[in-house]
């Protein structure tokens, strides 16, 4: 099937664009854009030099995809890229910045859904199924593993690492790494806890959650040295506590801690 292009988009003859694809009013799609299938590009989206957009994706009004990172030291002549995946939803006023690495990309994969005035800034990896409610901002470099929902008003600062499923309440001012499966929340930022009902409607069953329960209260037991800590979570012998151990260890910034 062809494209739907209304007579006042403007679209460069330097665009690659796929089938079946609505693009409305006032559009702008530069040279050097890659658009896949079946996607809504409604009235005022920009998609900028660099982007790469999968299928079945659909974009708000006012979208700017693609803009130069916001790094005073950027060369604007440096090759990098914005690559978003399928079946994204992205409200209106969002804004996505390429990377600000030569030859590197800012990620996006699937099934993410951004509420109205959310900023990703340059480098960010957004994994799978993430959530970010309005008026939420993520610093250059940061990374989301799935399924994780930051809340209005979240401010994430550069470099950070969210896991998997952890929830960010609203307002939060988070400067460290957050572990997967718990909330964080407050300004400075700390942790209150399991995520237990995203852990289940993530179908994740009580003996898993008794498992989780036990990691935190390894975890956030100030009585014993971290190292130690981390052995005993090793013990387990369980996925989910082995995953919170690799997070840990991986961590550059240090991880927000619960409130004890």
């Amino acid at each position: 099937m062809s494209n739907t292009i209304h007579p006042q988009a403007l679209v460069s003859e330097r665009a690659s664009l796929g089938t079946n694809n609505h693009i409305g009013a006032f559009v702008v799609i530069e040279d050097d854009v890659e658009l896949g299938n079946n996607n809504v590009l409604h009235t005022g989206t920009v998609l900028k030099s660099g982007t790469r957009l999968g299928d079945n994706n659909t974009l708000h009004e006012n979208v700017v995809l693609g803009g130069l990172p916001q790094d005073l030291g950027f060369d604007p002549a440096t090759p990098s890229t914005l690559e978003i995946g399928n079946g994204n939803t992205l409200r209106e006023f969002v804004t996505i910045h390429r990377a600000s690495q030569e030859n590197a990309a800012t990620r996006l994969g699937n099934e993410n859904y951004l509420m109205t005035q959310v900023h990703i800034g340059h480098d960010c990896v957004l994994e799978n199924n993430v959530i970010i409610a309005p008026s939420s901002g993520l610093g250059g470099f940061v990374t989301v593993e799935d399924r994780a929902f930051i809340s209005g008003g979240v401010m994430v600062h550069q470099f950070v690492h969210i896991g998997s499923l952890a929830m960010l309440g609203g307002n939060a001012k988070i400067t460290r790494d957050v572990l997967p499966y718990m909330m964080a929340d407050g300004n400075p930022a700390s942790i209150s806890g399991l995520n237990k009902v995203g852990l289940r409607r993530a179908g994740y069953r009580a003996a898993d959650l008794r498992v989780l329960k036990q990691a935190y209260q390894l975890i956030f037991n100030n009585e014993s040295r971290l190292e130690q800590r981390l052995e005993q979570l090793s013990a387990l012998d369980n996925e989910l506590a082995e995953h919170l151990l690799g997070f840990i260890q991986a961590s550059e910034r240090g991880f927000h801690r619960d409130k004890g």
